[in-house]
């Protein structure tokens, strides 16, 4: 699907009639010497693409899958309107696992690959793109993309710092581009119910917000011994470093290394589960503009506490045995908590009627479903770049009041600590060239 070009804020339509684009051209009624031409019904099956009309199409490309990734592209593939057309992967082996993989579902042999996402992104035909390459790219790829006039679905932690959420929201903003985080759990509906009786006031006035982080520790790039460097088109390990300071090939380091899962200055278990998990606190607690102004350590929890007086607790320990991600929201009426097993546990079970349809093991059917209609509609994803700029704030200031072993307090509005030298030093960090933003 092309959209198109009438702003600044949508890059121009790779394909058109006349200067007429083509969804406008077959859906819209033409005025020709005062007559009302309609436009002809073709049927869709006769147009291909598991019958889908070309014009409703979206046509895609992929960069950067892996283990996540691989997943996330089998989804997007059992949609009928996901076209892939291309897959850029710093790995060869990758490259040419995900063009059999396209090849396959599209009956042919016409799926590009390019070693550099840039030469992706230059393709006009492309619409929108999947980023699933290591967090350490996530928002670079993702502000390349917008820049390029393209819609993404990005998988999480978006972002590596502070800074970089800031960067996120504002490049979506500026480009009006469609970006949905890969926070799934948003489209699931035993996450919706427990968020709706926490929105809606059943629970009575919320005092508190549960979130799990899996893991609170923060953890620093690593640097294991130099190893040969593989030939570039097998492996660019250059392009693969993208963003983060250069450090010597070693194998470890390529198939998962630290600053690649939670990375830059004080990464750990808080971004990596926490943008799931704190994202669905925040959700819950109608915080999904702004994010905590206080964070301390405190036996193995960080305690936070939003603008309003609610508390946010980030705690691994404690949870009722739902399943993984748990989230608990509690006010002076009740409480509700829920995880990835779909069962919800609550004060009573009146809370409980309505719950709807059981729905267990985190897909993301309906998280990529909602990304497809926005791009069509030009609405705003459950997950977008405001809602995952605001969650991954409240993760990175979380990180950093453990970096730092104590209290700190934030101001979301001017969006730095107040009268913290060193905390606020912590908010970015330096970018190899040419990767900045």
């Amino acid at each position: 699907m092309n959209t198109p070009s009438n702003s600044s804020h949508r890059r121009k339509a790779p394909s058109v009639l006349n200067g007429i684009h083509r969804r406008r051209f077959l859906s819209a009624t033409v005025k020709a010497g005062g007559l009302m031409l309609m436009p002809q019904i073709v049927p869709a099956t006769v147009l291909g693409s598991g019958g889908v009309a070309p014009s409703e199409r979206i046509t895609m490309g992929a960069i950067g899958i892996g283990n996540r990734g691989w997943y996330d592209l089998g989804v997007f593939l059992q949609e009928p309107d996901a076209h892939f057309v291309a897959v850029a992967d710093v790995k060869q082996a990758r490259r040419e696992a995900v063009k059999r993989r396209i090849d396959e579902k599209n009956g042919d042999s016409n799926c590009a690959m390019y070693r550099d996402l840039r030469e992706l992104l230059a393709r006009r035909d492309i619409d929108a793109v999947l980023i699933a390459t290591g967090p350490n790219w996530h928002c670079t790829a993702a502000c390349l993309t917008a820049n390029a006039g393209k819609d993404m679905y990005c998988e999480k932690p978006c972002t590596k710092n502070i800074e970089q959420s800031l960067i996120l929201r504002d490049t979506m903003r500026r480009t009006g581009r469609v970006f949905q985080a890969g926070t799934q759990r948003r489209s699931l509906p035993n996450f919706a119910f427990a968020a709706h009786l926490a929105l809606s006031g059943r629970l009575g006035k919320l005092h508190t917000v549960h979130a799990q982080p899996a893991g609170l520790q923060t953890k620093t790039s690593g640097w294991l011994p130099a190893e040969p460097e593989p030939d570039k088109d097998y492996i660019d390990w250059d392009t693969y470093l993208g963003p983060a300071a250069w450090r010597p090939f070693n194998q470890k380091l390529l198939d998962g290394f630290n600053f690649e899962k939670g990375g830059g200055l004080v990464g750990g278990g808080v971004l990596e589960w926490g943008s799931h998990c704190v994202d669905l606190a925040q959700w819950g607690a109608g915080m999904d503009h702004t994010s905590a102004v206080e964070y301390e350590p405190v036996n193995n929890r960080v305690q936070a506490r939003y603008a309003n007086g609610v508390r946010l607790v980030i705690r691994d320990d404690g949870w009722l045995p739902l399943g993984s991600c748990p989230v608990r929201y509690e006010g002076d009426k009740g409480w509700v908590e829920t995880a990835d097993g779909a069962d919800i546990a609550a004060s009573s079970d009146e809370l409980l009627v309505g719950r709807g349809k059981k729905i267990g093991g985190y897909p993301a059917d309906f998280h990529v479903r909602n990304f497809l209609d926005c791009v069509k509609t030009r609405g705003n994803t459950r997950a977008n770049a405001e809602v995952a700029c605001n969650s991954h704030i409240t993760c990175h200031a979380a990180n950093i009041s453990l970096f730092l072993g104590r209290k700190v307090n934030y101001d979301p509005e001017k969006h730095e600590f107040i009268d913290d030298e060193r905390a606020n030093r912590l908010r970015s960090e330096a970018l190899r060239e040419p990767w900045s933003l």
